[in-house]
């Protein structure tokens, strides 16, 4: 047994051995002396806080997220959250646990992502008040903007002024240093040269001359985002979306991306809110490689969850092609999370279609295909640069909907079956969904916007006026109307299967190139589905024995209810059509109370 005196210091030992190790070679030369006790101050927690309880699951099937910006929703004279909320209210129907709401604070650029005041919401959008109250009903994900911020903020007025908050919060490198082998996500310059109290400086901007990137290397810098993190939590946050961390700590002559003082300081966030409140979640927004990717589950000590990043161009990919071979290999690889962590599934988001974590995975020769078959059905590239100055797409902008009007030989009438075959086969897999609120919707690309922005990204952030939006959604023969009742009903079903547990095994079945398949199993082992979704706009028919249902003679289709005896020679799937063959019936289906 541990003795009382030994476990009183045990959480304070704990923070003392990550700023240990994040500061292990101190270069900047600060004072750590009394940096674990101001911690634990800043988040209100006693040395002695109890240890929350390990390899605990925080989430279970009836968890999906809706991912929207504040204002893609407007009524006018209403503020936006509460737009937002009356929305998921009224039209959710309860199938959605939660909702990341994209930076709602003050910004200047990058629609939210170079945040002026982390501790202020946007007037134009709402108060403090109205995100507590959707917290108090909804799973509330936020966004920790934690690489960068506005050039134009206080923090950065105040280290050109060389006064505090702010003196030394941002990172400063020489032109003369060698920079060769920064990985960088743009194609921008990555030094910028501003006008300080005591001469030049050059400030690192890792996307955007507007965002300057902070200098965690100064511990001023980790006490002001700890005290921010305890705001938000006060809020009724429970979800912190930790945005580009990958590239949080840098080293000139490295890649400075990934590197283990990075890690260390996700480590040390993750002790810090599991005992503030021990259902928080922090999830990794890490677009890069996919066992770069990967490696923020740390020994489940780290993230609870990632972005599953590789997932949207695989599965577009299979659609357009017909071809589930890559996306399949990509699934027989990914380790099963462990319990206490859990991949974060999504096909699209605010921001484009992520082409690095297809690196590897796909063929430059493949990628090309990709990216003229989206440039054909209105979608366009992002570009990065690389150490030998030439660049390299990015990611392709392009909104979901539009991205699946068709295959590689062009547009064809079955683009509402192919998007709702992309969400059918994406709601079954391992781990827990997010569906951005355009998908959900059904909305095209917005050319205006991107017109009048003049950013690519703006394709997919339509704002809809929300009469006008009740409107076709109140309208059955429309698109939008179709796919929201669809997805919706999806998202009903999958709620309601033990199987579809974010952390239930799955196992990968061998069907062909042109149907993706695999198999969950419940935790207690009683219900097993069979996922199955044709990605060809050809019929096709699989033979039972192929399948291997377990030499049972009950099975049923949640999704049509129709039953199967086995008896049949075999199943036959129409062109993008999704099957989720259950052994244990849904209790809420016709027939089944």
């Amino acid at each position: 047994m541990q003795g009382i005196a030994e476990k009183a210091g045990a959480l304070l030992e704990r923070v003392r051995l990550h700023i240990d190790e994040i500061y292990h070679d101190n270069p900047l030369g600060a004072d750590l002396e009394g940096l674990p006790e101001a911690l634990l101050d800043l988040m209100r927690l006693e040395e002695n806080a109890a240890e929350p309880l390990q390899h605990t699951n925080h989430w279970d099937q009836s968890d999906a997220l809706v991912i929207t910006y504040a204002d893609s929703l407007q009524v006018e004279g209403e503020k936006p959250l509460v737009t937002l909320k009356r929305f998921l209210d009224q039209r959710t129907d309860g199938v959605v646990s939660g909702v990341h709401i994209l930076p709602f604070y003050p910004w200047t650029s990058d629609d939210g992502f170079s945040v002026l005041d982390y501790s202020s919401v946007n007037e134009a959008l709402g108060d403090w008040n109205d995100i507590h109250t959707i917290a108090e009903q909804y799973d509330l994900m936020a966004d920790l903007v934690i690489n960068h911020c506005s050039i134009r903020s206080i923090w950065f007025e105040n280290f050109l002024a060389d006064r505090e908050p702010g003196k030394g919060y941002f990172f400063t490198a020489s032109p003369q240093d060698d920079l060769s082998a920064v990985v960088r996500p743009r194609t921008t310059p990555l030094l910028q040269e501003v006008a300080a109290v005591d001469g030049p400086r050059h400030v690192w901007c890792t996307f955007s001359p507007d965002q300057v990137d902070l200098d965690f290397r100064n511990p001023e810098v980790l006490k002001q985002f700890v005290s921010i993190i305890r705001q938000y939590l006060d809020a009724g946050i429970r979800i912190f979306r930790l945005d580009a961390v990958a590239f949080l700590w840098k080293i000139p002559g490295t890649t400075c991306l990934n590197l283990e003082e990075t890690h260390e300081v996700v480590r040390l966030l993750r002790t810090l809110v599991e005992h503030a409140r021990a259902d928080t979640v922090l999830i990794t927004e890490t677009n890069i490689p996919h066992r770069e990717n990967l490696s923020y589950f740390g020994n489940a000590n780290e993230a609870h969850c990632v972005y599953n990043f590789s997932l949207p161009p695989l599965l577009v990919y299979a659609l357009l092609t017909g071809d589930c071979t890559y996306l399949k290999q990509w699934m027989m690889s990914m380790p099963p999370a462990q319990n206490g962590t859990a991949y974060f599934n999504f096909i699209a988001s605010h921001d484009g279609i992520g082409l690095r974590p297809a690196e590897g995975l796909l063929s430059d020769t493949e990628l090309d295909c990709l990216i003229a078959a989206m440039e054909g059905f209105g979608g366009h590239v992002s570009y990065r640069a690389l150490e030998c100055g030439q660049r390299k797409p990015y990611e392709i902008n392009i909104s979901l909907f539009d991205a699946l009007q068709g295959t590689i030989n062009g547009c064809d009438d079955w683009g509402v079956e192919r998007f709702i075959c992309a969400h059918a086969i994406m709601l079954a897999l391992e781990g827990i969904p997010g569906i951005y609120i355009h998908s959900l919707l059904g909305t095209r690309n917005d050319y205006e916007r991107v017109e009048n922005s003049g950013h690519y990204r703006a394709i997919n952030r339509h704002q809809w006026n929300l009469h006008e939006l009740g409107k076709v959604l109140d309208d059955s023969a429309s698109d939008h109307s179709r796919i929201f009742s669809r997805l919706k009903s999806l998202l009903a079903i999958r709620r309601r299967q033990p199987a579809f547990h974010p952390n239930a095994v799955q196992y990968t079945l061998h069907l062909g190139s042109g149907v993706v398949g695999f198999r969950r199993e419940s935790m207690d082992q009683q219900q097993h589905i069979f996922c199955m979704s044709n990605i060809t706009d050809n019929t096709q028919h699989l033979a039972w024995s192929d399948i291997n249902l377990n030499n049972s003679d009950d099975w049923r289709d949640l999704i049509t209810t129709e039953q199967y005896t086995g008896g049949e020679d075999q199943l036959t799937l129409l062109p993008y059509q999704t099957v989720w063959l259950s052994n244990a019936p849904d209790p809420l289906q016709p027939g089944n109370a």
